[in-house]
């Protein structure tokens, strides 16, 4: 007869192995919950070649010369289901005199074809702000239905942290008193929490993060997303910046100039 000691120990065991099993079983039904879930907010087309963070209804792109000529109609035409690409960033400058060789034909043809623009000024943090303002000011004329102007800062070019704030407030400020509107600042979530976190959260933020399923991972608010840096798009021979808003038609129309 076993004793009572070796009863225990297979009760023991018994139990281990229970809870061993329900372990499992509930680590493989999160992971199956996990899963499903993460299909539903990225749903991948072969058309665009990347996946697209689904629970969005408004989706863009951002170009410079790196996508040379552009078929403009051929963008606003493309249509994957219910997902169709009516937002546009062009690149118009950069520092204080430089600027897109594509952006006059850009800007034209994307208004033409009825893609709602904004333009962009590439920001070097060495370079003073009020006059890297003035170039963009000189080449962008900004109309009623076009987006606010965007501040693109993402280096340091070796800027202690300080006059990396002075100068970019310079520029938004300059700006701001220009068109009339608060400007919006793209950045990467890295660059933003490490440089300008604190100082200019009251501006519309344009975020840089990939990989992520549902929404970037920033403590703040934010505006615009860039999910990918690898999408396809009719009329465009290179790859391209992928983009959403965040909330619906209404709130975007509210960001437009009037």
């Amino acid at each position: 007869m076993p004793s009572k000691k070796k009863k225990s120990y297979r009760f023991v065991k018994l139990f281990i192995f229970l809870m061993a099993m329900v372990a499992i079983g509930a680590i493989g039904y999160i992971g199956v919950i996990w899963w499903q879930s993460r299909k539903l907010e990225f749903v991948r087309y072969e058309e665009f070649g990347i996946p697209m963070p689904a629970k969005y209804s408004i989706h863009g792109i951002d170009v410079s010369r790196y996508q040379q000529i552009i078929s403009w109609e051929s963008v606003k035409d493309m249509q994957v289901e219910n997902i169709k690409l009516s937002f546009a960033f062009i690149k118009a400058t950069e520092g204080s005199g430089n600027v897109d060789p594509f952006f006059k034909r850009n800007w034209k043809k994307a208004k033409n074809a009825g893609i709602t623009r904004g333009a962009y000024h590439f920001f070097i943090c060495s370079k003073d702000g009020k006059k890297q303002a003035q170039n963009f000011i000189k080449r962008v004329t900004l109309e009623t239905g076009d987006l606010p102007p965007v501040l693109d800062v993402e280096k340091t070019h070796g800027v202690p942290d300080e006059d990396i704030r002075k100068r970019v407030k310079d520029w938004l400020l300059t700006m701001e008193e220009y068109y009339g509107t608060k400007p919006i600042i793209y950045t990467n979530v890295y660059f933003y929490e490490r440089y300008l976190e604190g100082h200019f959260d009251d501006y519309p933020l344009w975020v840089a993060h990939y990989l992520e399923a549902h929404q970037p991972r920033i403590r703040r608010d934010w505006t615009f997303w860039q999910h990918s840096e690898q999408g396809r798009v009719n009329g465009i021979r290179a790859k391209v910046d992928f983009n959403v808003f965040n909330g619906d038609s209404v709130t975007f129309q509210s960001y437009l100039l009037p």
